[in-house]
């Protein structure tokens, strides 16, 4: 896996895995939920992945969907490409939502909604919240 991937939290954040890409639960939590979809390739450019690489894009974003929407309820997505300190292919996936959605006793709200998501400020999840919502999303996943 390449460094972005590590940074990322792999393994332990690792909720999927596919030939070109893996699914990762995001370290900070903007919106409960949010994941990280990242090229398992060093590229550094979108435009440099291989066409195996975006046709299977398609099911990993059908399959981030439907788990999130089973777990979270979300009322809409985002996908950010920031790319600025890690350097490999990478989404943000952000689910937004109106009011707060709770896990483990923790409740995030969706401060940006209905606008642009605000990824500050972000919740870090303490280590069994973070086992257990990455176990909730794997069980859900398609």
């Amino acid at each position: 896996m390449n460094s972005t991937i590590e940074r990322f939290g792999y393994p332990g954040a690792l909720i999927a895995g596919y030939p070109h890409w893996v699914v990762l639960l995001r370290p900070e939590q903007p919106t409960l939920g949010s994941l990280v979809i990242a090229a398992t390739s060093d590229e550094r450019a979108f435009s440099a992945l291989p066409a195996a690489a975006f046709a299977e894009l398609g099911r990993v974003v059908s399959d981030v969907e439907s788990a999130l929407a089973r777990t979270i309820a979300y009322e809409k997505i985002n996908y950010l490409m920031l790319m600025m300190v890690d350097p490999h292919v990478h989404f943000h996936v952000i689910p937004r939502y109106a009011g707060v959605r709770q896990l483990n006793g923790l409740a995030i709200a969706d401060h940006g909604w209905p606008k642009a998501p605000q990824l500050a400020p972000a919740i870090a999840l303490d280590e069994g919240t973070r086992a257990d919502l990455v176990q909730r999303l794997k069980d859900a996943w398609a």
